[in-house]
């Protein structure tokens, strides 16, 4: 997949933030704290700082939209899960994020990352139901597959194979390492089936 532009567009703390004036279908990237999701936003359109890396976890305070050859846009979302965020923050949060998941029209997939050191956390688990419950199309992103061996990422993608059997919106499980790059081109491959472009 080749990238020829990609820019930031906006950041949203508010519902009236979204870009309106566009009908481009939106890929989400969510999950936990330091799961990676700017890291491999980077990597799949192969620019070092479109998203910000920080190394500070709950960096992220705002969805942040990244438009993409004039095809697609990418949304980075808050992390969640992290402790030192206050707690109406996090309320803040969760309300806008409820409200781009449950009402987004030009939301087309959602990319939950999920650390494959570790058991997905309640917090994970949850986010799950909550694209369940807003009917939404999602893959399944095991970050950091460079850091574990083929055995313990084979038994880390059953185990969330057993966990979705019966979602009906779980589309893929797709391990990724923002190191390697190796399945870039498949997550290419899932964007475009499911924005069908």
């Amino acid at each position: 997949m080749n990238i020829h532009d990609a820019q930031f567009l906006i950041g949203a703390t508010k519902p009236e933030h979204f870009p309106h004036s566009t009908t481009l279908p939106e890929v989400a990237f969510v999950g936990r704290s330091n799961v990676g999701k700017s890291s491999l936003i980077n990597s799949i359109v192969r620019r070092k700082n479109l998203a910000h890396v920080s190394a500070t976890p709950g960096k992220t305070q705002q969805i942040n939209f990244f438009g993409i050859n004039q095809q697609w846009i990418l949304v980075d979302c808050p992390g969640f899960g992290y402790a030192k965020v206050s707690q109406t923050d996090r309320a803040a949060w969760k309300s806008l994020m409820h409200q781009y998941l449950h009402e987004r029209k030009q939301l087309h997939l959602v990319c939950h990352l999920i650390d494959s050191r570790h058991d997905p956390s309640n917090l994970d688990l949850a986010m799950i139901e909550e694209m369940e419950m807003a009917k939404r199309r999602y893959v399944l992103i095991l970050t950091k597959k460079d850091k574990i061996s083929q055995s313990a990422l084979a038994e880390r993608k059953a185990q969330l194979s057993e966990a979705t059997q019966y979602c009906g919106g779980c589309v893929d499980i797709l391990p990724y390492s923002a190191i390697t790059n190796d399945t870039r081109d498949n997550l290419w491959a899932i964007i475009k089936r499911e924005c069908a472009i």
